[in-house]
């Protein structure tokens, strides 16, 4: 019984390996084409926290936990957008005074 097992396993392993090995055509497979940024970021302007928001970064196996990606854009995306708000605030107010003086930061006097 032990030489009728062993003979079976060595004709499957025989089998298996020619069957991968020589089966088939010889071409190689295609390389599969790495996944890319569908709408990568603006080139011709500057980014805005909609540009941000509205980026989504392709899923590999290998690489950063996207938990901690999409905590650093949500951040990256609100202080862009406090940035724009404030220089938008401090236009506004250049071109209202009278001497383009700046209006005190909070707590400044």
């Amino acid at each position: 019984m032990f030489w009728f097992l062993l003979i079976t396993m060595v004709v499957v392993v025989a089998a298996v390996t020619l069957a991968v090995v020589g089966g088939g055509d010889s071409e190689v497979l295609p390389e599969a084409a790495p996944e890319r940024l569908v709408d990568p970021l603006p080139l011709s302007r500057p980014v805005d926290r909609a540009d941000i928001e509205a980026l989504r970064l392709p899923v590999a196996a290998r690489g950063y936990r996207m938990e901690d990606v999409d905590d650093v854009l949500d951040r990256l995306a609100a202080e862009l957008a406090e940035r724009d708000s404030r220089i938008a605030e401090l236009e506004a107010a250049l071109a209202g005074g009278p001497s383009g003086e700046l209006p005190a930061e909070d707590g400044e006097r």
